[in-house]
């Protein structure tokens, strides 16, 4: 199938690794022209080369934290400037911290609002000028299926994330009518470097090894298995092209049956 990126213009944020990372080079081996993003510019610009080298096509590095207020405008600004206008656009962040609900003050819960809410908020509100210019917009957030399943000690990112759902499906309804297509993709346990950092946490918790919480994670979907980076990569990149052009308002989980409720 041709999903008929070839030249079309994305910014994907929060990914010089893990997930982002993944999204970011399927759509550069489609052709799309992209810019990717992390907080640190040394390692972005060392990602961004490595997805040139890997793709062949020229990948652009900006660095910034989404969490700060001030950068989500200036990071689509540049983006669309350098890429000659935005078609597509994937807001995605690193998680908020691990922990219960009582070990947590309200700047900590402020500062995961801020990385998973508002960071959304604010990237979707500056690319909405460029987005209505393009005859195949998209956004897709990314958030996790625990938003339908919530997961033990992630109390910040089951709350959080699941405003960026209701936000993801109100504007889907709002903008439909402007061309703009809103989805979110939900995943599941992936093999990233997010993952083995809450796998350390479990394993000083339960005084076991991040192998062993990794296996005893994979137990919960009925592949056996965690997810490949690559796989999620490939869910992503059919949602924003616009070969999916009739999708839209969209919660998809992609992750291997974790979640086991019907809706």
């Amino acid at each position: 199938m041709d999903l008929q990126l070839k030249n079309k213009t994305a910014l994907v944020t929060g990914s010089s690794r893990g997930l982002g990372y993944a999204v970011a080079l399927a759509l550069a081996l489609e052709g799309c022209k992209v810019a990717i993003n992390g907080r640190d510019q040394a390692k972005v610009s060392a990602a961004a080369a490595k997805i040139t080298a890997e793709s062949g096509t020229q990948v652009l590095g900006l660095a910034g934290d989404v969490s700060d207020a001030l950068v989500p405008e200036h990071l689509v600004n540049e983006a669309a400037r350098l890429l000659g206008g935005l078609d597509i656009l994937v807001t995605n962040a690193g998680g908020p911290p691990s922990g219960t609900f009582e070990s947590f003050d309200e700047a900590t819960w402020q500062k995961a609002i801020d990385l998973s809410l508002m960071s959304h908020v604010r990237l979707i509100k500056a690319a909405l000028p460029y987005l209505k210019q393009s005859n195949s917009a998209s956004v897709l957030t990314v958030t996790s299926y625990s938003v339908k399943q919530p997961i033990p000690n992630l109390v910040l990112s089951n709350s959080i994330r699941a405003a960026t759902v209701g936000l993801t499906k109100s504007l889907a309804l709002e903008l439909g009518a402007a061309g703009i297509r809103f989805n979110s993709i939900l995943p599941g346990w992936t093999e990233t470097e997010r993952v083995t950092e809450l796998m350390s946490f479990r394993a000083k918790q339960n005084g076991s090894t991040v192998e062993a919480e990794i296996a005893k994670q994979s137990l919960d979907s009925p592949l056996r298995r965690m997810g490949r980076p690559e796989e999620f990569a490939n869910a992503a990149v059919f949602l924003v092209s616009p070969a999916a052009s009739y999708i839209t308002g969209v919660m998809l989980t992609v992750d291997g049956g974790m979640y086991k409720g019907t809706l």
